[in-house]
């Protein structure tokens, strides 16, 4: 490797060693996991409250509004 020496008034970054490819790939699964399980917990909960609403007699095109759900604009007219 080519290092050379730090000196105290040598500002440039440190050289890092390599990234390991197993790590990366066990660190790309285990965010893959964390991911799928806050769209489920994302999903309980959205569906949770929508049915609150509708319990409430909130319409279905209030409630698509109001969270922002994909083509719920289309509707708004």
């Amino acid at each position: 490797m080519n290092q050379r020496p730090q000196r105290p008034d040598d500002y440039t970054r440190p050289q890092h060693a390599p990234f390991p490819p197993a790590l990366a790939t066990m660190i790309a699964r285990k965010a893959s996991i964390m991911a799928a399980r806050l769209e489920d917990q994302a999903i309980r909960s959205m569906v949770r409250d929508a049915q609150r609403a509708l319990d409430r007699g909130v319409t279905t095109d209030v409630i698509a509004l109001e969270m922002e759900l994909p083509g719920a604009e289309c509707r708004k007219s």
